[in-house]
């Protein structure tokens, strides 16, 4: 699907299609520039499952950003650049 900007230059959205959960370091930076709710934080368990941040914080080994409503996505890409760990998969829509 390809677009224009305003002035009438092609542009491709970049959809957000995954985030690594081994690469991911919680740190929010895309939550807090996708003003979508394409994402969310959550809570790794020892378990290696992804968990409710409102579960018992012992149980919680870390924190992760998960998709929470990928649809929502514009693919305007500001998630990717500024993640530090380059944790997120993006790519057109399918």
């Amino acid at each position: 699907m390809s677009q224009s900007t305003r002035d009438g230059r092609d542009w491709q959205p970049q959809f957000l299609l995954d985030i690594d959960r081994g690469t991911c370091i919680g740190c929010g930076r895309c939550f807090k520039v996708c003003g979508r709710g394409v994402m969310t934080l959550r809570g790794v368990d020892e378990d290696g499952e992804v968990v409710d941040l409102d579960e018992d914080e012992d149980e919680i080994e870390r924190k992760v950003m998960v998709m929470d409503d990928d649809g929502n996505c514009i693919g305007c890409g500001a998630c990717a650049r500024v993640c530090p760990t380059n944790a997120q998969r993006h790519g057109p829509a399918s």
